[in-house]
C-alpha cells in the first residue's frame, strides 16, 4: 500500500490548527508559541497481552531481549531505497529503523508525533509563518561519513527533495509553502531561502502562508542528509544515492539487491542514551528476503519457522481463517486504521473522461468479491466513501453508510443501474464497445487475484481488458504512479495517511496540483478546478470541526467524480513467527515497527 494512510488525530490537529489559527490572527511574528507533541518513548498496548485473537501488539514486552536477526519476508521489492523518495508502505517498514526525521509516531499512538531528531516542540510564531525545531546533539550519521548531524543535514536533506533527480511524491503538497521553493527549482536560486539554518542545532521554516508543514515533518525527507556526502550522487539523473545512503538512525544499510534482498545492521554510530532516541533497537541485524511471490508457502513458512514476520503480503485468506481458529492465533494480528483500497481509473483517458463511464464502473462493482479476495468481513469493511474510519471528517462525510451515491449503494453490485449510466454516457445498448483498455496489476498474492476479479467486473460492462500483471513495487514504479505510461486502471493501489489530519488523505491522491511525471499519487489525475479551489480553501481552516467538515464536503465532491473504485477499509492481517515479539505499528497500516521488534 501507499502513504498516506500510513500514514482521529486530535494531537496533530491541534498543532496544525494552531499553526494555521496563528496565521489567520496575524501579528509581528516577534514572539512564539509551542505546539504539542509526545516527548517521550513510551509506548501503549492495543489488545496486547489481552487474549482477544489478532489484536495489534503496540508496544515491546517488558522483559524484551536485545539481540539476533530477524527476517522479513516479501514478495516484491522496495519502491526507492532513498528516504527522499520512498514512498511506499514496505519502503517505511524498510527504511525508518535507518533514519532520524524530525519527529515520528510511537507504534500504538498514529495520531500524536514524537521527537527523535527534534529537541521538543516546534516553535511557531505569532503570524504563524515561522516554524522553528531545535535538534539534538548526539546524532551522528553511520560510516564512512561518522559525524554529527547539524541542521544543515536537514535542510539540504528537503532541498534535494525539490529536484528533478529526486522526485518526491508530496513535497508539493506539504511543503510547497515554504518561501523560495519556486525560485530553487527554476534554477534561480542555490537553496530554498525559507529553509534557514542559524545555527547547527536550529532549522527554521519561512512560509508564505498557512498549511500541513508542521504536521508533515515526521516524513522521511526530514531525515539528514550530508550534502558533501550524497552531493556527488545527487548530480545524477536519477540520484543514485539510495544506494550508497550513510544512516543516522539505530540500523544502517549494509546492503540492497534490488529485487533479492535489503540486510540492516546496527549502525556503530548511534548511542541511544546519547541521541534520546526512543526507539529500543533490539534487533542485532534485519535481513528483508525478497521475491516469495507464493504467499501461502511463505505465510506457512513464517508460522512454522523462527525468528519470521511478514512484510509487504498478507496471508492468503483460507491461511487467515485456519490460523485464528487454531493453535497459532496468537501469530496473527489485525491492524485496524490501516488505510483505504482502490481500483483506480485514469480520469485523462478515454473512456474514463467520461463520468457517467466511471459510474457504471463502480455501480456494477462486485466490491464484496474484492473484500473475499482478501478474507472477507475479518480483513475489514467496504468501503462507500474515500476518507477512512479514525480520520477526521470520516463521520461529517457519512460515515460507514458514505454519503449516498446511487452508485454507490449495492456492495454486490446493480448490473441495471450500470447499463442506465453506460447509456447515459452514450453507449445505447448499456454496454461499451470501443478498444481494449489497459490494466496493469500485481502478480502474486491477493493482490493478483483481486486484479482477476476486476478485471472481471469491467467484462460485466462489456469492457476488454488487456491486463499486464508484475510485481507490486514494479506496479507502482514504472506504471501506475508515471501518468505517461497511460495506464487506463489500476486495480491493487491503497493509501494510508502520512500524518494525522484528512488533508494527507484527498490532497495528494486528488488534488490536480499534485499530479507529477514521476512518484504520481494521484492515479486518477483528477484535476477538478472545483475540487482543487476546495482544497486550496480548506487547507488553512483553523477550527477543528470546521476543518474536518471542509474536508467531508471535498471527500463528497471527489466521490460524486466517481474517480476509482473504493472497495475496502483495510484491517491488514501480519504474521509472525511463535519466537518473535513483534510490534505493530499503527502508524504505517500495522507493519512490523522493527526498531521496537524483539526475538524472544
Amino acid at each position: 500500500m501507499y502513504r498516506s494512510s500510513v500514514r482521529a488525530a486530535a494531537g496533530l490537529i491541534a498543532m496544525l490548527a494552531l499553526v494555521l489559527l496563528v496565521a489567520a490572527c496575524g501579528g509581528n511574528g516577534g514572539s512564539s508559541t509551542s505546539a504539542s507533541t509526545a516527548g517521550g518513548g513510551t509506548t501503549t498496548t492495543s489488545g496486547g497481552g489481552s487474549g482477544e485473537v489478532g489484536q495489534p501488539v503496540t508496544a515491546p514486552p517488558d522483559n524484551a531481549k536485545s539481540g539476533g536477526t530477524l527476517t522479513v519476508l516479501s514478495a516484491g521489492d522496495v519502491d526507492y531505497i532513498d528516504p527522499g523518495l520512498a514512498y511506499y508502505s514496505f519502503s517505511y517498514q524498510a527504511l525508518q529503523p535507518t533514519l532520524a526525521p524530525l519527529y515520528s509516531y510511537a507504534p500504538g499512538d498514529p495520531s500524536t508525533p514524537m521527537p527523535i531528531l527534534a529537541d521538543g516542540d516546534p516553535q511557531i510564531s505569532n503570524d504563524g509563518k515561522t516554524i522553528t525545531v531545535k535538534i539534538k546533539t548526539g546524532f551522528k550519521f553511520s560510516p564512512p561519513v561518522d559525524r554529527a548531524v547539524t541542521s544543515k543535514d536537514v535542510k539540504y536533506a528537503m532541498e534535494r527533495a525539490f529536484t528533478k533527480q529526486v522526485p518526491n511524491g508530496y513535497m508539493s503538497a506539504y511543503f510547497g509553502n515554504i518561501e523560495g521553493v519556486k525560485a530553487f527549482q527554476d534554477g534561480k536560486a542555490k537553496d530554498v531561502s525559507g529553509i534557514e539554518t542559524p545555527d547547527d542545532q536550529t532549522i527554521v521554516f519561512k512560509l508564505t502562508r498557512g498549511g500541513p508543514v508542521v504536521g508533515a515533518l515526521v516524513l522521511p525527507v526530514t531525515s539528514p542528509v550530508p550534502e558533501e556526502y550524497a552531493k556527488k550522487y545527487d548530480a545524477q539523473n536519477p540520484s543514485t544515492y539510495g544506494q550508497h545512503q550513510v544512516s543516522a538512525g539505530p540500523y544502517m544499510l549494509e546492503s540492497y539487491k534490488p529485487t533479492r534482498s535489503i540486510t540492516l545492521v546496527r549502525n556503530p554510530s548511534w548511542d541511544k542514551d546519547a541521541t534520546g532516541d526512543p526507539r529500543p533497537a533490539y534487533l542485532d541485524r534485519v535481513e528483508f528476503q525478497e521475491g516469495n511471490e507464493d504467499p501461502n508457502v511463505a505465510s506457512r513458512r513464517i508460522l512454522d519457522g523462527e525468528s519470521l514476520v511478514s512484510g509487504d503480503f498478507p496471508p492468503p485468506p483460507a491461511l487467515v481463517k485456519s490460523t485464528v481458529q487454531g493453535a497459532k492465533k496468537d501469530q496473527i494480528q489485525f491492524n485496524p486504521g490501516a488505510g483505504t483500497r482502490w481500483v483506480s481509473m485514469n480520469t485523462q483517458m478515454k473512456p474514463f473522461d467520461d463520468v457517467n463511464v466511471r459510474k457504471a464502473v463502480l455501480a456494477v462493482f462486485d466490491r464484496n468479491a474484492m473484500r473475499l479476495t482478501r478474507g472477507g468481513p475479518l480483513i475489514g469493511d467496504i468501503a462507500t466513501h474515500m476518507l477512512y474510519p479514525g480520520v477526521p471528517g470520516f463521520e461529517e462525510a457519512g460515515g460507514m453508510k458514505g454519503p449516498g451515491n446511487d452508485f454507490l449503494a449495492n456492495p454486490s453490485g446493480d448490473p441495471q443501474l450500470a447499463a442506465d449510466y453506460m447509456k447515459k454516457a452514450g453507449f445505447a445498448d448499456g454496454k461499451y464497445s470501443g478498444p481494449p483498455i489497459l490494466m496493469v496489476a500485481d502478480n502474486s498474492g491477493v493482490g493478483a487475484q483481486g486484479a482477476l476479479v476486476a478485471q472481471q467486473q469491467f467484462e460485466k460492462l462489456g469492457f476488454k481488458v488487456t491486463l499486464r500483471q508484475v510485481t507490486h513495487d514494479t506496479m507502482y514504479t514504472k506504471y501506475c504512479n508515471v501518468p505517461k505510461a497511460n495506464v487506463q486502471v489500476c486495480p491493487n493501489v491503497g493509501w494510508i495517511r502520512d500524518f494525522a489530519d484528512p488533508q494527507p488523505v484527498l490532497d495528494p491522491t486528488f488534488n490536480g496540483k499534485n499530479i507529477v511525471p514521476q512518484n504520481n499519487s494521484n492515479w486518477p489525475q483528477l484535476d477538478d478546478p472545483q475540487i482543487n479551489a476546495a482544497m486550496d480553501k480548506a487547507e488553512q481552516i483553523t477550527d477543528p470541526g470546521e476543518r474536518a467538515k471542509a474536508w467531508a464536503d471535498i471527500d463528497k465532491m471527489i466521490t460524486a467524480q466517481a474517480p476509482l473504485v473504493p472497495w475496502l477499509w483495510d484491517k491488514f492481517p501480519t504474521i509472525q513467527s511463535a519466537n518473535v515479539a513483534g510490534v505493530n505499528a499503527l502508524w504505517n497500516e500495522g507493519s512490523y515497527d522493527l526498531a521496537y521488534t524483539s526475538l524472544k
